[in-house]
């Protein structure tokens, strides 16, 4: 396994194709839609020229808003896989290759070009940088000296296998760790109003029943639905919010019911909202829902993922003799 970093960003596929002679680029993310990007251009490696350009390629990353100091931020695509190269497919290559090919084909043209043209990068939408994979035993390198200096958000660790073909949907190759109280599920988010008391029948029409009417000044109950498949949710948890974070809802301007809202459970047992997921069409299916419910049992801390580094270590010492 190779270990690295799990960005909070948004997961995005890279585009790369042709309208006639010119190059184009679209960002598609988890909802299949696709933004047209300006202003990139990914020369082909050995082209001093930098008129060549790549097509019919695929490129897997995620969009980080990284910290660059004195307030300044800059967007940067991280890049972590390869599923087409030139029309050549690589999905069913080791994660060696397909890092190899990403690194020698595109990105050290890439490099080559903006140290060329320092003054353009500027006007780039956004840098393109290599996620730096390490070995699975840097464990303890990773919390001491890696996460503590991102310039971007971070919400655990992730393992990813270096044999294994690149695979579209849940991997269950990948291992993915978070803290504790930050093992997190997206929800689909329904609100469910109080009923207002019954009105008093009126004296024209003694017999005539009122219609419920719900009371939307009161607050909601905050029910969280999983995905079934097949465009079906079930019920399976409430979420818990202040009155405080009530009224900060509110006033987010944005709908509600039917959002998709990623939750952690706090110490209590309790859902608490984390943020909306705008870029998912759809929650956390259910099998994904079991896993993350089973690591939340399992509870897996810092220390004892550092106290197993020296076996994975000679394991992978003793594969590689």
């Amino acid at each position: 396994y190779y270990l690295c970093e799990k960005s909070d960003g948004i997961r995005c596929l890279l585009y790369f194709t042709r309208d006639g002679d010119q190059e184009v680029h679209y960002l598609i993310d988890r909802k299949n839609d696709y933004y047209w990007v300006r202003n990139l251009h990914f020369p082909l490696p050995g082209d001093d020229t930098f008129r060549g350009f790549h097509t019919e390629t695929l490129i897997d990353g995620e969009l980080v808003l990284d910290d660059v100091g004195e307030g300044k931020k800059l967007l940067r695509f991280l890049v972590f896989d390869c599923l087409m190269l030139d029309n050549q497919r690589m999905m069913h290559r080791m994660l060696d290759k397909r890092l190899g090919y990403v690194m020698e084909r595109i990105y050290k043209p890439y490099k080559h070009l903006c140290k060329a043209f320092r003054d353009e990068v500027q006007f780039f939408p956004f840098q393109i940088e290599f996620k730096k994979m390490e070995f699975s035993y840097s464990i303890q390198w990773m919390f001491d000296s890696v996460l503590p200096k991102l310039p971007h958000g971070n919400d655990g660790l992730i393992f990813t296998c270096r044999t294994t073909p690149y695979k579209c949907g849940t991997d269950a190759h990948i291992i993915k760790w978070k803290p504790a109280l930050e093992n997190s599920i997206d929800f689909r988010l329904n609100l469910e109003f109080p009923l207002l008391p019954p009105s008093s029948p009126s004296s024209s029409s003694p017999s005539r029943e009122s219609t419920p009417e719900h009371d939307y000044h009161a607050m909601p109950t905050f029910h969280l639905s999983v995905f079934m498949g097949d465009d079906a949710y079930k019920k399976w948890a409430q979420m818990h919010v202040t009155a405080e974070e009530w009224e900060g809802l509110k006033g987010m301007g944005v709908p509600l019911d039917d959002a998709i809202v990623e939750c952690a459970m706090d110490k209590e047992g309790r859902w608490r909202y984390m943020r909306f997921r705008k870029d998912k069409k759809h929650a956390n299916h259910i099998s994904t829902v079991d896993s993350v419910m089973e690591s939340v049992r399992d509870a897996v801390g810092r220390e004892e993922l550092i106290a197993v580094q020296a076996e994975v270590r000679k394991a992978w010492k003793a594969r590689a003799a």
